[in-house]
C-alpha cells in the first residue's frame, strides 16, 4: 500500500491528463471521511449516514471566514476543526446513546437537519452557496490548480491513514475496537464505553471535517448540494466496499466508486443511446454482486490474492505485530495491587434480590467470602446463579439488597468501577474479540493499569506502556498455559482455549476478587487439572475466586465451600462433604429421594 501512496504522489510530476488528477484529487477527499467510517463503523461497530455533514461544516467554517472575513485558509482549518470537532461533540452525546436500528435513524435525522441549515441560512448565502474562496497558500506558493493542492490532498491522507493505525495499535485503540466485543465485556475490563464511542464518534468527525476545508479551497466554492443525506449514504458505501473492518480498505473503496461512477457515467450512455442516471443503477447492482462474493469488501481480497501461498504477517492493527510486542526490551513491571490479609471479609452480599416484573429471579439471597477463599456457587439449570453473578459485578441493579466490596458499598456503581475496584470476571457464554490476537485480547484486560490516550497513541509516546502491558499479558498467558499461542486470532482457539484466555484476560486486572462464570465447560479432563492448578495457585497468592460451574467433580475438589441456590433461592452454605449428603441439595437436583 505504501507503493501505492508513492505511486499516487508521482502522478503530480508526471505528463498524464488533468483529469487524472481531478479523481486522484476527490479520491483522496473521499477516501478521508471514509477512513473516519471505517474506525466509526466497521471498527467500533456504529453505523452513521450522517458523515457528509460533518464535511460541510468543515467546508462552511472555512468558507465563511476567508470570504467574510479574510482570513487565512490555515486559521479556515482551525476553524473547521474547533466546530466540527464541537458540532461532533454535542450530536455524539445524544446520538451514542441509541443502539440497534436507532442509531443510524439518529444520524440520517440530524444528517438531514444540518443540509437544510446550510440551504437557509443567510450567513451561508442559502443554496446558492458561498463563492470566491481563496486558494490555500503554503510556504508563499498558493495552490489554486488541482494539481498545485494534489501533493498537500495526498500527504494529508497518508499523514491520517498512519495516525489511525498508530491510534488501532495502542491502548486506546484496542478500547474501540473492544466496542464490537460487546458493551459488557468491555466495561468489565474497566473500559468507559460511552467515553470510547463519543472519541471514535468525534475523530471521524473530525476527519470529515478535515475533508470539507480541502473540497472548499479546492472547489474555491460551497454549497449545500454535496452535503446531503445521499453523499452520506455514498461515503459509507465506499468505507463497506472498500473493507470497512480495514483501515487500507478507506482507499481502495474511494477509489473503486470513484473510478467505477466515472467509467460508467462515460459508457451508459453510449451503449443506451440516452443520458440519465444510469450509473447509480447499474453501480449498485455491480456492488450488491461485489458484496455477495466478498462479504468483508475488497481490500481482503486484495491482500489474499497478494499473499496467496505466504503466511499472514502479523496481528497488529496495520498487519505486524502489536506495538508492544515489537518493543520488548522497554518494557517495566506494572504496579500491582496489594491483596487483603488472608480471612479478611472481601465480598458480602446481603439480602440480594431481583425482579423481571412478576419473576424473582433472585430471592433474598445473602452470603460472604474471605481473601483466599474460593466459594462455588451451584444450583439446577434457571436457579438463578448467573443473574445473580451480574448483580455483583455490577451488569445488573439490584431490586433490593447490598453489596460490599473490600469493605465499600458498591450495589449499583458500573461494572468499570468495579473492575478499578479488583473485581475482574469471566462470561457464561465467552466474549471475546475473535479478528484479535490472543495477547491483545488480554492486553484489553490490563486496560486500567495503563494511562496513555489516544493522542500518546497517535504520536507514538506509548511505547514503554505498550510494552509493560503486553508483558503482562504474556505473563497471564503463561500462567495459563496459552504463551504458545499469544500471537494467534483468538478465533481460532478451541472453546475450552477460549475460556482459559478469558480467565487470563481477567487475571490481567491484578484482581481481588476473580468471578468465574463456569470456567471448565468445554475443557478436558486435563485441562481441567491444570485449571484448577491454577486456581489452587491464585488462593495461595490471596486472590479471592467466586465460581459458578455444573461439573460437580470439579467443584468438590477445589472450593472451600459451596452455596447452593435454587429457583433463585439460597437453600444450603457449607463446607463440600457437608453439601454433598445435604437433604435439600440432593432434592434440588435430583427431585427428592426416598
Amino acid at each position: 500500500m505504501a507503493l501505492w501512496l508513492l505511486a499516487m504522489a508521482a502522478m503530480a510530476f508526471l505528463p498524464v491528463p488533468e483529469f487524472w488528477i481531478t479523481l486522484a484529487n476527490y479520491i483522496g477527499l473521499y477516501s478521508l471521511v471514509a477512513l473516519g467510517l471505517v474506525l466509526l463503523t466497521g471498527i467500533a461497530g456504529m453505523t452513521s449516514f450522517g458523515q457528509a455533514a460533518f464535511v460541510g461544516i468543515g467546508a462552511y467554517a472555512s468558507a465563511v471566514l476567508t470570504t467574510a472575513y479574510g482570513a487565512s485558509p490555515w486559521i479556515g482549518l482551525l476553524a473547521a476543526l474547533a466546530l466540527t470537532v464541537l458540532a461532533a461533540a454535542a450530536l455524539g452525546a445524544i446520538t451514542m446513546r441509541l443502539s440497534g436500528h436507532y442509531l443510524p435513524l439518529g444520524t440520517i435525522a440530524w444528517g438531514l437537519s444540518l443540509f437544510y441549515l446550510f440551504g437557509n441560512l443567510e450567513l451561508l448565502k442559502k443554496f446558492d452557496g458561498i463563492t470566491g474562496i481563496p486558494a490555500i497558500s503554503l510556504f508563499g506558493f498558493d495552490l489554486h490548480a488541482g494539481r498545485h493542492i494534489y501533493l498537500l490532498i495526498w500527504a494529508i491522507v497518508a499523514l491520517s491513514v498512519v495516525a489511525v493505525l498508530h491510534l488501532l495499535d495502542s491502548r486506546t485503540g484496542r478500547t474501540i475496537r473492544a466496542l464490537k466485543g460487546g458493551v459488557v465485556m468491555a466495561e468489565s475490563c474497566g473500559v468507559n464505553t460511552a467515553r470510547t464511542k463519543l472519541l471514535a464518534f468525534v475523530l471521524a468527525a473530525a476527519l470529515a471535517g478535515l475533508s470539507g476545508w480541502l473540497y472548499a479551497h479546492l472547489q474555491r466554492a460551497v454549497n449545500p448540494t454535496p452535503f446531503g443525506l445521499n453523499a452520506g449514504i455514498g461515503y459509507l458505501f465506499m468505507a463497506v466496499v472498500g473493507g470497512a473492518g480495514h483501515v487500507w480498505g478507506a482507499l481502495a473503496g474511494a477509489a473503486l466508486m470513484t473510478l467505477l461512477g466515472d467509467w460508467l457515467q462515460g459508457l451508459l450512455p453510449q451503449l443506451l443511446g440516452q443520458s440519465g442516471n444510469f450509473e447509480v443503477i447499474v453501480s449498485g447492482m455491480i456492488l450488491i454482486l461485489l458484496l455477495q462474493r466478498a462479504p468483508g469488501g475488497l481490500w481482503p481480497v486484495l491482500v489474499r490474492l497478494a499473499q496467496r501461498g505466504l503466511g499472514r504477517s502479523g496481528n497488529g492493527a496495520d498487519g505486524r505485530p502489536p506495538l508492544g510486542l515489537r518493543f520488548p526490551g522497554a518494557a517495566q513491571p506494572l504496579a500491582r495491587r496489594s491483596q487483603p490479609a488472608t480471612g479478611s471479609p472481601v465480598l458480602d452480599v446481603r439480602q440480594a434480590r431481583k425482579a423481571f416484573g412478576g419473576l424473582v429471579a433472585v430471592n433474598d439471597v445473602s452470603f460472604a467470602l474471605n481473601a483466599g477463599e474460593i466459594v462455588g456457587l451451584i444450583g439446577p439449570n434457571g436457579a438463578g446463579k448467573s443473574t445473580l453473578f451480574n448483580l455483583i459485578s455490577g451488569v445488573l441493579p439490584l431490586t433490593a439488597g447490598e453489596v460490599h466490596f473490600m469493605g465499600e458499598r458498591v450495589d449499583g456503581q458500573p461494572s468499570r468501577k468495579l473492575a478499578a475496584a479488583g473485581m475482574a470476571r469471566t462470561f457464561q457464554h465467552v466474549r471475546l474479540l475473535p479478528a484479535m490476537s490472543v495477547i491483545e485480547n488480554v492486553a484489553i484486560g490490563a486496560h486500567l493499569r495503563g494511562h496513555k490516550g489516544w493522542l500518546a497513541g497517535v504520536l507514538r509516546l506509548n511505547r514503554t506502556e505498550e510494552a509493560s502491558l503486553f508483558a503482562e499479558a504474556r505473563t497471564q498467558l503463561d500462567r495459563v498455559g496459552l504463551g504458545e499461542a499469544a500471537t494467534r486470532e483468538a478465533g481460532s482457539l478451541a472453546l475450552g482455549q477460549q475460556r482459559i484466555l478469558e480467565i487470563a484476560r481477567a487475571l490481567a486486572c491484578d484482581p481481588v476478587l476473580l468471578l468465574l462464570d463456569e470456567p471448565a465447560a468445554g475443557l478436558r479432563h486435563q485441562e481441567k487439572l491444570a485449571l484448577a492448578a491454577v486456581l489452587r495457585q491464585l488462593r495461595s497468592e490471596g486472590v479471592s475466586i467466586l465460581l459458578v460451574e455444573h461439573d460437580m467433580d470439579f467443584v468438590m475438589g477445589l472450593v472451600d465451600r459451596l452455596v447452593v441456590m435454587d429457583f433463585g433461592t439460597r437453600i444450603a452454605e457449607g463446607e463440600p462433604e457437608a453439601i454433598r449428603y445435604n437433604p435439600a441439595v440432593i432434592e434440588a437436583y435430583l427431585g427428592g429421594v426416598e
